[in-house]
């Protein structure tokens, strides 16, 4: 998903295995071909990018919300909130300045901002959730309905348990060596970090990636045991992930695109998450 959008998922069904991580039990670890089959055509069309100015102040204007928002929620302090230090992490990535940060800090311990996740029916019959951070929210409700009406969406109470909130750490596919990381290989890691998942990703650069999903209160442990083994991590975020795919056809693909544009060009959208393969 975008700022916080979901990407290219290939995943490999494993059958359990059995390991011991600190004080939890034995748990297996997979991931589902089946489940996001067909989504590296997905993201290559939902990622079209528009002129660079712009797609920089839109990156600037989201992490700046979700600054204000992991404030909100968290507090000022990264050390005591990890979706704050994982947002300053990201700034810090894209060379936000460092006074669009402090005043998004500030500003966001101060902001009388309310948190609305709104649950979407899409085009092919897709599900999606949207994180909104608004100081109307009866406006951003009606904005919001007018683009879903305009690309044949709906509000659909429900399309949230199509999805689990996960600890994401996503990681370069290559080591800090230099060496590139297999999907085969980045399972025998997950095993030993304590992770429930792999799968391929992509960033906005079209560049792989690898996510590793994780219980949210192991989210650090797993993001710290990967880094002693060697990989580089590049974010740590708590994320809804899809339980159930949306198989589109071309035609519902590029409609999905169009309408997630126009989701992504609102001011008070923050984050999307779709489960479409």
């Amino acid at each position: 998903m975008s700022v916080g959008l979901s990407f290219t998922r290939a995943n490999v069904l494993f059958r359990q295995h059995l390991f011991t991580f600190l004080e939890h039990p034995s748990r297996p670890i997979h991931a589902s071909w089946a489940a996001f089959a067909g989504h590296n055509k997905w993201s290559k069309v939902k990622n079209v990018k528009g002129p660079k100015d712009l797609a920089r102040a839109r990156v600037f204007q989201k992490l700046t919300m979700m600054i204000r928002l992991a404030v909100k929620e968290g507090g000022p302090n990264p050390e005591l909130n990890s979706n704050l230090a994982n947002a300053l992490e990201q700034c810090r990535n894209k060379s936000m300045p460092k006074s669009s940060i402090e005043a998004a800090i500030s500003g966001g311990d101060k902001a009388k901002s309310s948190y609305l996740l709104y649950e979407v029916r899409g085009p092919g019959g897709s599900s999606l959730l949207i994180e909104i951070l608004t100081d109307n929210a009866k406006r951003s409700s009606n904005e919001i309905r007018y683009i879903l009406n305009r690309h044949g969406a709906i509000f659909a109470d429900g399309a949230r348990h199509n999805f689990e909130k996960k600890g994401v750490v996503s990681v370069k596919q290559e080591d800090r060596s230099g060496n590139p990381v297999s999907l085969d290989r980045a399972l025998e890691l997950a095993i030993e970090a304590g992770a429930e998942d792999v799968q391929e990703d992509e960033d906005e650069d079209e560049k792989t990636t690898l996510k590793f999903i994780c219980a949210v209160p192991t989210l650090r442990q797993v993001r710290e045991k990967l880094e002693s083994l060697g990989l580089s991590s590049l974010s740590a975020s708590v994320d809804f992930i899809p339980t159930i795919s949306a198989q589109l056809s071309d035609e519902e693909m590029e409609r999905a695109s169009q309408f997630l544009e126009a989701l992504k060009d609102h001011m008070d959208v923050v984050r999307i998450y779709d489960n479409i393969a």
